[in-house]
């Protein structure tokens, strides 16, 4: 308010390098501050007076210059713009080829933050030459280099299938792969974050990911102590299990899937959404590979999750992830049923705070339609909407007609009596499922 801003452009061009560099920095902590100082710097039209001498200038009016370009990009696309167009992007080039090691780190900054917008301003970035220059960077010995690499070649391969491929293109992907065994946790979890961002775009990606090499190394980091480590090994397995059956067989050959449901138990929150996703993605591509999560345990954990998460959207990918494992087959189906998991569905379903989402995850309809283990099914006779009871009654109707067993069970626990209170359309599907299960017994007992 005191126009401070406009006082300090004069003095980016002091003859006193000092003055300058303590300039650049008061610039920065003020753009750093908040999104209005920072358009503030913009219009005073000190971007350009910043960087004009920039190549000339010493290696700490670098790295604070740098500073204050990342200061003024981090706050919105509009601010990165503005950086762009100010022709800033050719200068960071310039220090990201400079010798001192805390210039390379500034420029790399500066880049993450103009990347992570949008594709345009990533694409920027790209066509000043920045991505080989980068992937020199992940090969200096400095970790705070390193970390900062990664983490803007992770920015700018997230956006599209073509950007994450010319950071492929440079070389990244062999160097990464190198670096998932570092004993530093914060590198760790910026060269699994850009292997997960280049993996998920399409097949030959996370093929050429797989390639590198990164298993079984990349199921060391679902034990790690740090939580955002094990969160992004998961992604990472996540991005790659998703594409074809083929590599979530590849997933499972290595141990992942065991590795994975080790994961869900021993951590909490957000750190377990990817792991439930990637049990879910395996388990859609096919019956065997929906077995090999069976085999492996994986449905307890999932049980866990529903009932211990307090985010709808970690409940409702457990109850995705339950639905992938049992809608191939009536055996599936078994195994979720047995593990008691249809009554938490249920009351999942009928709560009126559960998001939609969460409710249209939770309808049991994939486990139901296959779903013929009888024992499981009957408590929900007693409590299921009119919506859900449908699925229910119609598989009574399969299995009755064909097992005694059930059918005496079915009068015994009060199942048949239930059927009789059941108010359906004449005509309706329910009705018809309802006729076949009366037609079991003879009328007598039905009466």
């Amino acid at each position: 308010n005191s126009g401070v801003v406009c006082l300090l452009r004069p003095l980016l061009l002091d003859v006193v390098p000092s003055v300058r560099q303590t300039t650049a920095l008061a610039l920065g902590r003020l753009a750093d501050y908040d999104v209005d100082l920072a358009e503030a710097v913009v219009k005073a039209g000190i971007l350009p007076q910043l960087i004009c001498a920039l190549p000339e200038e010493n290696r700490y009016y670098k790295k604070t210059a740098a500073f204050v370009l990342r200061a003024v990009a981090k706050h919105s696309p509009q601010l990165a713009q503005a950086i762009v167009q100010c022709g800033a992007l050719e200068m960071l080039v310039i220090c990201l080829e400079d010798f001192d090691p805390g210039v390379k780190e500034g420029a790399s900054w500066a880049f993450g933050y103009i990347a992570r917008h949008n594709p345009e301003l990533s694409q920027a970035v790209v066509d000043a030459g920045a991505v080989p220059l980068l992937v020199l960077c992940i090969q200096e010995p400095e970790i705070a280099l390193k970390r900062i690499a990664a983490s803007t070649l992770s920015d700018i391969s997230k956006h599209s299938p073509e950007l994450a491929q010319t950071v492929v293109d440079a070389g990244a992907i062999a160097h990464l792969a190198q670096m998932i065994p570092n004993p530093d946790a914060k590198l760790k979890r910026q060269v699994l974050s850009a292997l997960s961002q280049i993996a998920k775009h399409s097949l030959d990606l996370a093929e050429l990911v797989v390639e590198a090499e990164i298993f079984p190394v990349v199921l060391t980091c679902l034990k790690d102590s740090d939580e955002y480590v094990k969160k992004n090994g998961a992604t990472l397995i996540r991005e790659i299990a998703k594409h074809t059956p083929e590599l979530s067989q590849y997933v499972v050959n290595s141990g992942g899937v065991a590795a994975v449901i080790d994961c869900i138990g021993s951590c909490r929150g957000t750190v377990r959404l990817p792991g439930i996703m990637t049990l879910g993605y395996v388990a859609a591509h096919s019956e065997n590979l929906s077995m090999a999560v069976i085999v492996s345990k994986g449905i307890p954990p999932l049980c866990v999750c529903l009932i211990e998460e307090h985010e709808d959207h970690i409940k409702a990918a457990a109850a995705w992830a339950l639905g992938q494992i049992g809608r191939h087959t009536a055996e599936h189906a078994r195994h979720v049923a047995v593990a008691n998991v249809l009554p938490t569905l249920l009351d999942i379903y009928v709560d009126t705070r559960s998001s939609e989402d969460l409710k249209m995850k939770a309808t049991l309809k994939n486990i139901l339609q296959k779903c013929t283990y009888l024992p499981a099914l009957e408590p929900l006779l007693h409590e299921a909407p009119p919506n859900i009871m449908k699925h229910i009654i119609g598989q009574f109707s399969k299995v009755l007609p064909h097992d005694s067993k059930a059918r005496r069970l079915f009068v015994t626990t009060g199942g048949l009596k239930k059927v009789q209170e059941i108010k359906a359309e004449p005509g309706s599907l329910l009705q018809e499922y309802i006729n076949t299960i009366n037609n079991c017994y003879p009328e007598e007992i039905v009466r």
